[in-house]
């Protein structure tokens, strides 16, 4: 029994040498960074005890802890202080991802630089280009200034050094991923060498009282890259989104300890860098003098904050015998969904055999059941050629039964578009407080809404159209 104990305590153990992960058999995969012929042989597995130490700060009564040190800092850009509530807190450390090409250089640039022409002494220290690289487009956006210093490193020692020589109460590092500790085994970007970054730059920050804004990848799946204790370890997390194709970007709060989550900053990117806009529902209208058949306007939230945005449809005779369904900036599904509904409970028939076509206007992505009223009504004004009154919004849930249902921040989103100048609004039923100068019409299912709209001329046959004209008779008596 002595014997096999002793075994027992001699069985070496195994370690991960890209995440740190321990077994105490081998294994051709690690399960938790999924890496390949990692595990290598630790030794004998070691227990570690910690003894008590003397106290260098005694705890006080949380009422006499001075919170003036904690209160938020401007950006001086106010779209990014609106994200996170009220600006940057020192000591506090923020962690932006989004995919490449998507502005997060170009954003945090301006950022250090309007931080620096406030006096505030900021360090961007970069691992993906040359110094000459970030001067380039600190030229292009007006980015220089005495207070801004500029370091291309990759060794977290060096930057550390950095750190005690600038002195900064600002630090931006462009990514996490591309600076590595020479203590720690792995390549830049692994698991074990983000959490060391990570973490070495976190105590930094915190010591210092400086704020921190580190850049991070993104995976195939819109994820950050790493592991995800490094979430867990900053205290805000923000995505950058966008498409590459358009000039809207948007700044997600995922996760922040200093205020809301479901705030969201509205950027435009242009060759000069990157504005906030304080108003961009412009981005998704089009200006045009006279109303066109197909198009239906309606105002979704993004998190807190309501968008007017522009759906349109278009549908032509189809050459083939499957036709053609073909979405942008809205979700295929639901799209369906309301081609459905609209042929069996609002008796349109002449949609199954054309080719449809939908979209939203500069580049934004509507995915919330909101819009479901504007994408039937666009559908439907598309197929009669008839277009919808100029200044009316539609905003609704619809549901498979043909009902409207109710959405949330429905007096939100009227103050918005009466804001905007907009008089008429299709919504459900009980739409809470509503603003003056806007005309407010509760429709309970999709055929009264449908009858609300101007009477349509036939583009399907004389015998749909028939069906059509009957209810709207009906509700007129």
């Amino acid at each position: 029994m002595a014997q096999r104990k002793t075994g027992g305590k001699d069985r070496p153990s195994y370690r991960c040498s890209e995440c740190g992960w321990t077994t105490a058999k081998w294994l051709g995969r690690c399960p938790e960074c999924q890496a390949w012929g990692t595990i290598e042989e630790a030794g004998a597995p070691q227990v570690r005890t910690t003894a008590a130490t003397r106290v260098t700060t005694s705890a006080v009564p949380i009422a006499q802890v001075d919170g003036t040190r904690a209160e938020a800092r401007g950006t001086g850009v106010p779209e990014l202080d609106r994200v996170l509530g009220g600006g940057l807190v020192p000591g506090a450390v923020i962690l932006m991802a989004g995919e490449p090409g998507v502005g997060k250089s170009t954003l945090l640039l301006d950022v250090a630089a309007k931080a620096a022409d406030a006096e505030r002494r900021t360090l961007y220290v970069t691992g993906e280009e040359s110094a000459g690289q970030v001067r380039l487009r600190a030229d292009r956006i007006g980015a220089l200034s005495d207070h801004l210093y500029l370091a291309a490193e990759t060794d977290l020692a060096t930057v550390l050094g950095h750190l005690d020589e600038v002195k900064p109460s600002l630090l931006v590092l462009d990514s996490v991923q591309t600076v590595a500790s020479g203590e720690i085994d792995g390549a830049p970007g692994g698991m074990a060498q983000v959490r060391e970054v990570a973490g070495a730059i976190i105590r930094a920050s915190k010591d210092r009282g400086m704020s921190t804004i580190l850049v991070g990848h993104v995976t195939k799946d819109g994820a950050v890259a790493g592991p995800r204790l490094l979430e867990h370890l900053v205290d805000v997390v923000l995505h950058i989104e966008g498409d590459r194709h358009a000039r809207l970007r948007l700044v997600r709060g995922v996760k922040n300890r200093y205020g809301a989550t479901d705030e969201v900053g509205c950027f435009e990117l242009h060759d000069e860098g990157i504005t906030g806009l304080a108003d961009p529902s412009g981005l998704f209208l089009t200006r045009r003098d006279e109303p066109v058949p197909g198009t239906c306007l309606t105002v979704t939230l993004e998190g807190r904050r309501p968008l007017v945005a522009e759906v349109q449809a278009l549908t032509v005779d189809s050459q083939i015998p499957s036709p053609r369904r073909t979405t942008s900036g809205l979700e295929t599904s639901r799209v369906s969904m309301m081609l459905a509904v609209l042929e069996q409970r609002g008796q349109i028939t002449a949609l199954s055999k054309r080719d449809i076509y939908s979209a939203t206007v500069g580049g934004v992505k509507l995915s919330e059941p909101a819009a479901d009223l504007a994408v039937a009504l666009a559908l439907a004004s598309a197929a009669s050629d008839t277009p919808l009154p100029k200044n009316l919004v539609a905003i609704g849930e619809v549901g498979l039964a043909g009902e409207v249902r109710r959405v949330t921040g429905v007096s939100r989103r009227l103050a918005e578009a009466a804001r905007l100048g907009f008089t008429q609004a299709l919504v459900p039923a009980d739409p809470g407080k509503v603003p003056p100068g806007i005309e407010v019409r509760e429709v309970a299912d999709i055929g009264e809404a449908l009858r609300a709209l101007p009477r349509r001329r036939s583009r399907g046959g004389q015998k749909s159209e028939e069906k059509q004209a009957a209810p709207e008779k009906t509700g007129r008596s």
